[in-house]
């Protein structure tokens, strides 16, 4: 006969506490019958009498009293633990597994995690940086950041800005070599590349044309798999490099850097956070992604406006604007 060994056990640990078997079925929840069975089948499977019964009395036997001792503290123990794991839901406090990109976004993602820990000091970040899309739940992740939606079955996202990749170079660049004011000018130019750190190739420059959203294809005068590396050597003036707009943006503003061809800049992507059912989250995860939704969506510290993508030939000197675009590398 099967037997459900969790309900039998709590069926007799309350029947023995509350000296009635009517008296426990309605402590748990369940019917007389159901009780009675319960209790019916424990015995049977321990081919032992657990009570003494009476119209009016149950006492436990010795073989009751014996086994009463030895599994009351671990089912006590057990409630406990399933409590907590009820209450540990609601807590501001415990782990909270972040993922997202390595290239482009973790200057974002540390002041968001600084400002969530400053609300929450009980909160223990554990982030995971990474430009592949891992398993969404075999790395056990809270709370994720991607470019594009979650390719995961059953995971939501969000979106929170667009990717923009900005041609740019700084003005001791533009001085030396001239503007390029073409896609094709750019082959007699010094142009930066990203090597994918997963896979080793070196990435194209992504473009506009018309509609579409090409390859472009650039000769690296300098190549990395870092984008500070990459970032500091287009500020330096050594290469024109195409950038996130996040990364670049502060820079352009300060004049440091000049967004040039903005034409061509692709629309492809934004940025998602993703994550799964609200209602089975802890608290915790469920308010990091309300403060990212909040300090994030459409925020204008991460997206060039359109002034400030055509408004950059100011920062270039004008000998260089004249200068021929198709100028030599030198």
């Amino acid at each position: 006969m099967a037997i459900n060994e969790l309900r039998s056990v709590s069926t007799f640990i309350k029947a023995a506490e509350l000296g009635s078997l009517r008296k426990a079925s309605h402590a748990l929840n369940i019917s007389p019958q159901a009780a009675s069975k319960a209790l019916a089948q424990l015995e049977e499977h321990l081919d032992a009498r657990l009570f003494h019964r009476t119209t009016r009395v149950m006492s436990l036997t010795d073989a009751g009293q014996r086994l009463l001792e030895d599994v009351q503290p671990a089912l006590l123990g057990m409630q406990r633990a399933l409590q907590n794991a009820r209450t540990a839901k609601d807590e501001f406090t415990g782990p909270l597994r972040i993922a997202g990109p390595r290239t482009t976004f973790q200057p974002i993602l540390w002041r968001l995690v600084e400002e969530f820990c400053e609300l929450y000091p009980g909160i223990q970040p554990d982030v995971l940086l990474d430009d592949r899309v891992g398993n969404w739940v075999e790395d056990r992740v809270d709370v994720g950041f991607r470019l594009g939606p979650s390719p995961h079955e059953g995971v939501i996202a969000r979106k929170l800005f667009p990717l923009q990749m900005v041609i740019c170079g700084a003005p001791a660049y533009f001085q030396r070599h001239g503007v390029p004011d073409s896609l094709p000018a750019l082959a007699s130019h010094r142009c930066s590349a990203f090597r994918h750190p997963g896979t080793g190739k070196v990435a194209p420059w992504h473009v506009r044309l018309g509609d579409q959203v090409a390859d472009q294809p650039v000769v690296p005068a300098i190549c990395s798999n870092d984008e500070v590396f990459e970032l500091q050597a287009v500020l330096a003036g050594k290469v024109l490099g195409q950038l996130a707009g996040a990364t670049a943006a502060p820079y352009i503003r300060s004049g440091q850097l000049v967004p040039i061809l903005a034409d061509h800049m692709p629309d492809f992507a934004s940025y998602f956070v993703y994550f799964g059912s609200r209602t089975s989250q802890p608290a915790r995860a469920r308010a990091f992604i309300d403060l990212a939704v909040k300090r994030l969506t459409d925020n204008a510290e991460y997206v060039l406006g359109e002034k400030e993508l055509r408004g950059g030939h100011r920062g270039i000197p004008g000998r260089a604007r004249r200068r021929n675009s198709g100028a030599p590398k030198g």
